[in-house]
C-alpha cells in the first residue's frame, strides 16, 4: 500500500502553516513534507509532528532568495560558500525533525553559455552535500523540474538526473520522481519509473496539466499506485498539488488508499 505525505506548502492552505499539521493528520495522512521549514524553530515544528503523530519525510535546503525568484543554489558558480552553509542549516533541522531526506534545488540558468560551468559546480556541490548528509545517515535528493512550471531550471529530465547519480556514485544520492514534472517533459511514466526505479528516492504527484488533485487530468494515478506496489516501492508519495477548493473536499481520490 502506498504511503502518502501531505505537502503542507500547498495543501490545507486556507489556514496558517502551523495549523496544517493537525488538518493533515485528521484527514488520514501519516507523513508530511513542505518546501522550507526555516521560518520556524525546529522545536516548534517537532512539537507539531509529535502532537499529531506525523512523520517528516522531506523538505528542501535553503534555496537562496526565494522571494526574489531564486530557485536553489547547488548549480550556481560563486555561491559555493552560501550553499555549504545551507547544507549545515538543513542538517540541523533534519536531525531535530527526524527527517531522513533533503532536496537540494539546483537553481536557474540565466546564461546558456555558463551551463558547462554550472554543471561542474552542481556536481561538486552534490558530492560535498551528499557526503555531509551521509555523516548523519541522511539521503540527498535532486529533482528534474519541468520548464513550464520553472522556466530555466537547471535540470529537467529524469535521464539527466540519473546520469548524475551514476557519475557521482554517492550511495546516499537519489532522484525525486515527480510524475507531474515527468509527464510534462517526457511522458511514458510506466517505462520511466521501471527504467530508473533503483535510483528513485521519493515520488510526488499532481494532476496534469493543471496541478490539481491527482484524480483530474491525463494521468491514471490508480494504475501508477498499483504499479508502485507491484514494483515494491516502499518510499513515500508526496501530494504536491494545488487543491481546487478546500483540501478535504478534494480527497476522494485518497479514500481507497488511506
Amino acid at each position: 500500500m502506498p504511503r502518502f505525505a501531505a505537502n503542507l506548502s500547498m495543501l490545507f492552505n486556507d489556514v496558517p502553516f502551523l495549523e496544517r499539521f493537525g488538518r493533515a493528520a485528521a484527514a488520514g495522512f501519516k507523513g508530511v513534507e513542505y518546501l522550507f521549514p526555516y521560518e520556524y524553530a525546529p522545536a516548534e515544528l517537532a512539537e507539531r509532528l509529535q502532537t499529531h503523530g506525523l512523520a517528516q519525510v522531506l523538505f528542501n535546503l535553503p534555496p537562496g532568495d526565494f522571494a526574489a525568484g531564486e530557485r536553489g543554489l547547488a548549480a550556481l558558480p560563486g555561491r559555493e560558500s552560501e550553499f555549504r552553509e545551507s547544507v549545515d542549516r538543513a542538517i540541523e533541522y533534519a536531525r531535530a525533525l527526524g527527517c531522513p531526506r533533503l532536496h537540494a534545488m539546483a537553481g536557474l540558468v540565466t546564461d546558456e553559455s555558463q551551463r558547462p560551468r554550472m554543471r561542474e559546480t552542481y556536481l561538486e556541490n552534490l558530492r560535498y552535500s551528499a557526503r555531509r548528509l551521509a555523516e548523519h545517515g541522511l539521503t540527498l535528493l535532486i529533482e528534474p523540474i519541468n520548464t513550464r512550471s520553472i522556466p530555466g531550471y537547471f535540470i529537467n529530465r529524469q535521464a539527466e538526473a540519473h546520469a548524475i547519480l551514476a557519475e557521482l556514485g554517492e550511495p546516499n544520492l537519489r532522484v525525486q520522481l515527480d510524475f507531474f514534472h515527468a509527464q510534462i517533459m517526457e511522458g511514458d511514466l510506466t517505462a520511466t519509473f521501471k527504467r530508473f526505479q533503483a535510483g528513485v528516492g521519493h515520488i510526488q504527484i499532481a494532476g496534469v496539466p493543471d496541478r490539481h488533485e491527482p484524480d483530474t487530468g491525463e494521468v491514471n494515478y490508480p494504475y501508477l499506485f498499483r504499479l508502485l506496489d507491484e514494483a515494491g516501492y516502499d518510499g513515500w508519495i508526496g501530494c504536491e498539488y494545488n487543491p481546487r477548493g478546500l483540501t478535504e473536499d478534494g480527497l476522494g481520490w485518497f479514500v481507497p488508499w488511506r
